[in-house]
């Protein structure tokens, strides 16, 4: 597929719609979205079946709408995965794509609102983010609550609509994406993590809640698709469990050959951090920056923790008269939340450095020798040129010579 450029592609963007048995609430959304400053509308049809190829056929002749097609149903993370892609590969341009669902929860007017706040803030991912008063059903409202605060204790941020799927993606944030194992509804949990480690402002703005006939045209499995999300934030519970085992069991067996509990939590660490490092990169925070960056963060925190573990269990041995044990179990339950805060928000946290704008004055009057020296050269050059092509003409040389006096 060519690549479609005009000259404001930086200031325009695409709305990616993944579609599965669609109701008519998807045909008349994406006629909306057509007529409007929206460059292009990709649907994903997610596998939906011959029972539904009128309606996608319908949408195929729609001015600016691209369709692409999943012969089986892969997932709302896979079809989102494969609009991403395209728009990767065709709108590399544009500012970013406007993610909307097909069920008619998200009128063209609110996904524009997004599209309009994304161009505002390219460095961004925007939520359209709904209320949960007492008109939404029950299951949406109990299963935002429980994710919203787990969301807020695994990116530190508070957000009123994690499971939005109207979204304004920069361009930039794209890539990060198409490398993301999910494929699921997780995928967008991943999303708000993936943006959390790479240093993405997460922006909100509020759209109108709308859920049609009690969301029953919804294709989220309240539990099944739950507990593949939840799984995700548990990511980190469960490597810090494994890696306290570890510290504990090493300690305990140094403690009992050697009584120094200097030497007990120094042999604990040290074995840990072979286990607990590169799990807690790859798996739980997703990191990929170098590890000449990430390393001496996480190097610092070890030693750090260490220590102040250290001070925690000679003072609760000492004073309290704790079991040496006991008083370990102790300090590593209270440092537990501030090692995860850090990690997420100090380790494995890609900060990206603020562009800095050119200055043309002293562009223009600060210039370097270098640039000097080659403007003359170059400026020789030409007027050598420019000179052999005059001689080579009748009264050329006059002409030149002319110019030349008159300068």
């Amino acid at each position: 597929m060519a690549r479609e450029n005009t000259s404001d592609d930086g200031i325009a963007f695409a709305v990616l719609i993944p579609a599965y048995n669609p109701g008519d609430a998807l045909v008349h959304l994406v006629h909306r979205l057509a007529q409007s400053e929206a460059r292009a509308v990709l649907v994903v049809d997610d596998g939906s079946g011959p029972g539904y190829a009128d309606r996608f056929d319908r949408l195929e002749h729609i001015p600016k709408v691209h369709l692409l097609r999943h012969a089986i149903n892969l997932g709302k993370g896979a079809a989102l995965k494969t609009g991403i892609n395209y728009f990767l590969c065709t709108f590399p341009q544009l500012a970013g794509v406007v993610t909307a669902d097909a069920d008619g929860q998200h009128t063209a007017e609110d996904v524009l609102r997004v599209g309009v706040s994304l161009l505002a803030r390219t460095d961004s991912l925007i939520l359209g983010t709904r209320q949960f008063d007492a008109g939404v059903p029950l299951r949406s409202r109990f299963g935002n609550k429980v994710t919203t605060a787990l969301v807020r204790l695994l990116i530190g941020q508070r957000l009123s609509d994690t499971q939005t799927g109207l979204r304004g993606i920069p361009t930039s944030l794209l890539p990060h994406l198409l490398r993301v194992p999910a494929s699921g509804y997780e995928f967008e949990l991943e999303m708000l993590i993936t943006a959390k480690h790479l240093g993405y402002p997460m922006r909100e703005e509020k759209v109108q809640t709308i859920y049609v006939e009690g969301n029953r045209s919804s294709h989220f499995n309240p539990l099944f698709d739950s507990m593949r999300i939840y799984f995700i934030l548990l990511r980190f519970s469960i490597l810090a469990l494994l890696t306290a085992l570890v510290d504990n069991a090493v300690f305990f067996s140094a403690y009992q050959l050697s009584g120094s509990v200097s030497q007990s939590q120094i042999s604990g660490r040290l074995v840990a951090v072979l286990f607990n490092y590169t799990a807690a990169r790859r798996a739980v925070f997703l990191s990929r920056q170098s590890h000449r960056i990430v390393l001496p963060r996480y190097l610092l925190l070890v030693f750090g923790s260490g220590l102040l573990s250290y001070s925690l269990i000679l003072l609760f041995s000492s004073a309290l008269g704790m079991n040496v044990m006991a008083a370990k179990l102790l300090a590593e339950s209270l440092i537990f939340i501030a090692n995860f805060t850090i990690q997420r928000d100090f380790v494995f946290t890609e900060r990206e450095p603020a562009p800095k704008l050119t200055n043309w004055d002293e562009y223009y009057t600060g210039v370097p020798f270098t640039a000097r020296l080659t403007r003359k050269y170059t400026g020789a050059v030409l007027l050598g040129i420019l000179r052999r092509l005059a001689d080579s003409e009748p009264g050329g040389s006059r002409v030149l010579s002319g110019n030349r006096r008159r300068q």
